[in-house]
């Protein structure tokens, strides 16, 4: 029998992607002589890039308001991260919401089996309607998980990546789901 409380301790947050909208539009080349150390390049990317130290995060600011934040290892460090951005606008004198709504997009998680899996037989055995594999384009066995709704991407070493999960209970429940299933089909 797996024991699921050990695979959980494997689940390690790599980042996540949360969006927000300030509710007013910015001139980017302003923000740009504000923000020390951001880059904007508007032939290769949109939108002017700015990256925290502490917490490590990447806020993309567009010029409509919307700011995109990535990089971050927690729910937490993305509001830090985003709050540092919203103080900076509010210091340049731009009229920002009170509290921007902040909307978690996808979290990305690693987590480990702890055993070596045979794919062709984790395929077979999961049933082939939600699995992508094929190894001669893709070392990983792609997992489509209707609930809780995420991607699992599993590789032979029994190392896998959670993502497309809106909080960090998601990737808990797919590792444990996977566990037991894998378990379950005398494959772990």
């Amino acid at each position: 029998m797996v024991n699921t409380t050990e695979l959980k301790k494997t689940i390690k947050i790599e980042n996540v992607v949360a969006s927000t909208a300030i509710g007013a539009k910015l001139d980017l080349n302003q923000v740009i002589s504000v923000f020390e150390g951001a880059e904007y390049n508007k032939e290769r990317f949109p939108g002017v890039v700015y990256r925290t130290t502490s917490p490590k995060t990447a806020a993309l600011i567009f010029s409509s308001g919307k700011i995109v934040c990535t990089g971050a290892k927690s729910i937490a460090d993305v509001n830090t991260g985003l709050s540092k951005v919203f103080e900076k606008l509010r210091g340049m004198g731009i009229k920002i919401l009170d509290k921007p709504e902040i909307k978690i997009q996808n979290i990305v998680a690693s987590a480990d089996l702890g055993s070596v899996l045979n794919l062709n037989a984790v395929a077979i055995g999961v049933g082939l309607e939600n699995i992508e594999y094929e190894p001669e384009q893709f070392p990983g066995l792609v997992y489509r998980m209707s609930s809780p709704k995420v991607v699992l991407l599993l590789f032979g070493s029994g190392k896998m990546v959670i993502t497309g999960g809106k909080k960090p209970e998601d990737a808990e429940a797919a590792v444990e789901k996977i566990g037991t299933e894998l378990d379950g089909l005398g494959l772990l």
